[in-house]
């Protein structure tokens, strides 16, 4: 597989793996496997000598990690990390060479964009914690991530114009994320934001010391896992789904979506928890409360 663990791939040197920080007994894949039933799951690019490209095994691995039981309620929250300096690289450029057909180029980014549209679509937060560079389809996952923590040290960077292949498909995250200008300034020079500036642009969430980026990124997920999951998974369902429509439409979707909210058992549990001064207990559940 090609996303992530750095302590499963000892002795794997240049085979990147994925470590689930989750469910004991889940199926052996050459991963290690937290032994206890935690609410975060770390995946982790592995692939340092290859500064973490995005190979076609890399994303083939990295879907099946987001995707594995991701309706279980044990699962609240995903963390996108790396090894090494590099964060990610992009794309690997040797399978992009002329020695291999157009039908596997094609096949390459479409996973790309697939992987990239899969984690918003998935019902729990996804965090990038990001400590390193981040470049091409590497800031393109940066950018298509929910949240993203970085430290001080951490750049972003779309220089696909500087070998002539325009980085139009990180476009479409950077698009989204960052003001029309800065994003385009970023495709047509190449020049990377420090982490300072992509604060400032809105291509991160946060910007730390180094050595409290682990911190950070467990405070904000601790936080994420205090609330119900099927509440979580209707909101950020619905706030991809609104931003792209008309502000009318928004208000419509978002004005339903308000009051189906209400008939979830959560729903009433919240808001009985806050009247009766208590702390919910939250069933996770998507059944309307009867």
């Amino acid at each position: 597989p090609a996303a992530a663990s750095a302590d499963a791939a000892q002795g794997a040197v240049g085979v990147p793996r994925c470590r689930r920080c989750l469910l004991a007994q889940l199926p052996s894949r050459g991963c290690r496997v937290s032994a206890r039933r935690l609410p975060c799951r770390n995946i982790i690019l592995n692939d340092p000598g290859k500064r973490n490209a995005l190979s076609l095994s890399m994303l083939q691995a990295l879907k099946e990690d987001l995707l594995h039981d991701v309706k279980s309620k044990e699962l609240r929250v995903i963390v996108i990390s790396a090894e090494g300096p590099v964060f990610c690289s992009g794309h690997d450029l040797k399978e992009l060479s002329t020695q291999d057909d157009v039908k596997h180029h094609t096949q390459v980014f479409e996973l790309c964009a697939e992987v990239m549209t899969l984690i918003q679509r998935l019902p729990v937060p996804v965090i990038a914690k990001v400590n390193g560079l981040a470049t091409a389809a590497g800031c393109q996952l940066v950018a298509s991530c929910d949240i993203a923590v970085a430290s001080e040290k951490s750049r972003f960077a779309t220089p696909g114009v500087n070998i002539g292949l325009f980085c139009s498909t990180p476009a479409v995250a950077l698009g989204r994320s960052l003001p029309r200008k800065v994003a385009l300034e970023m495709l047509f020079t190449g020049e990377p934001l420090s982490a300072h500036e992509a604060l400032m642009h809105g291509l991160v969430s946060k910007v730390v010391p180094e050595d409290k980026l682990e911190e950070e990124t467990m405070r904000i997920s601790h936080k994420i896992c205090e609330s119900s999951k099927s509440v979580l998974a209707l909101g950020k369902a619905t706030f991809y789904r609104q931003m792209a429509q008309d502000l009318d439409t928004a208000y419509k979707i978002t004005s339903q979506v308000m009051v189906d909210n209400l008939t979830l058992r959560d729903g009433q549990e919240g808001i009985e928890a806050f009247i009766q001064k208590r702390k919910p207990v939250w069933s996770h559940a998507q059944d309307k409360k009867k």
